[in-house]
């Protein structure tokens, strides 16, 4: 069975941090990405990776401040957020694809197949 278990959303203030996860079983992907939904909003990319090469895409809305990585041992992806804003609350979402995607096709939600159940992640100012 597939599953994406994602965890360590929380309540934190403008300016502080946070480590989301997202732990992945029963199969191999070879892109994963986050997503982030807002009340009311679509769902909008934020990062990917590529499990082989470790390469790395942001949106610009958080370059610079948030960094997407990977441990190859625990299978896991990993969002470090820094200097988070009011604006970057929403519940957080982990996707993943069995294939390398590009541009378009990585940030586009529609492409991923497998999800996780989302985190929430509340920023106050």
């Amino acid at each position: 069975q597939v599953q994406l278990v994602e965890s360590g959303g929380g309540l934190v203030q403008a300016g502080d941090s946070l480590r989301l996860s997202c732990a992945a079983s029963g199969r191999t992907f070879v892109t994963y990405a986050w997503f982030r939904q807002a009340p009311g909003k679509e769902r909008d990319f934020v990062a990917a990776i590529t499990w082989s090469g470790g390469n790395t895409y942001y949106a610009d809305s958080v370059k610079g401040r948030f960094t997407i990585s990977r441990d190859n041992a625990k299978t896991t992806v990993y969002l470090q957020m820094n200097s988070l804003k009011p604006e970057d609350t929403a519940v957080y979402y982990c996707a993943a694809h069995p294939l390398t995607l590009y541009d378009l096709s990585r940030s586009n939600p529609r492409t991923y197949i497998y999800w996780g159940q989302g985190t929430q992640v509340t920023v106050s100012s």
